[in-house]
């Protein structure tokens, strides 16, 4: 079943990410692009999640190691305001 529409994400994706180590809707984000473009997903990815992710020793490896060869678009290009690079140009000042 899709979890994803906007991405074509299904729960089965979602739990290998989770078991990979991705134990957070941001990281499944990263790995995946689920719930970076409408949102309408991301509680049930919440809940997905809430039914039980696996927590390993050094699962901070893990997810590092899962989300550098994920296929999907980076978090930079899809989340709103995230900027993709440190900008030269300086902050406007408020009035």
């Amino acid at each position: 079943m899709f979890v994803c529409s906007c991405f074509g994400v299904t729960e089965q994706q979602v739990r290998e990410h989770a078991a990979a180590g991705a134990c957070t809707p941001r990281q499944i984000a990263s790995a995946s692009g689920a719930g970076t473009d409408c949102g309408s997903c991301v509680r049930r990815i919440q809940g997905i999640l809430g039914r039980g992710c696996p927590r390993r020793e050094g699962s901070g490896a893990v997810v590092a190691s899962a989300l550098a060869g994920a296929a999907g678009p980076s978090p930079e290009s899809v989340i709103p305001g995230l900027p993709s690079a440190p900008s030269s140009r300086p902050l406007p000042l408020a009035a």
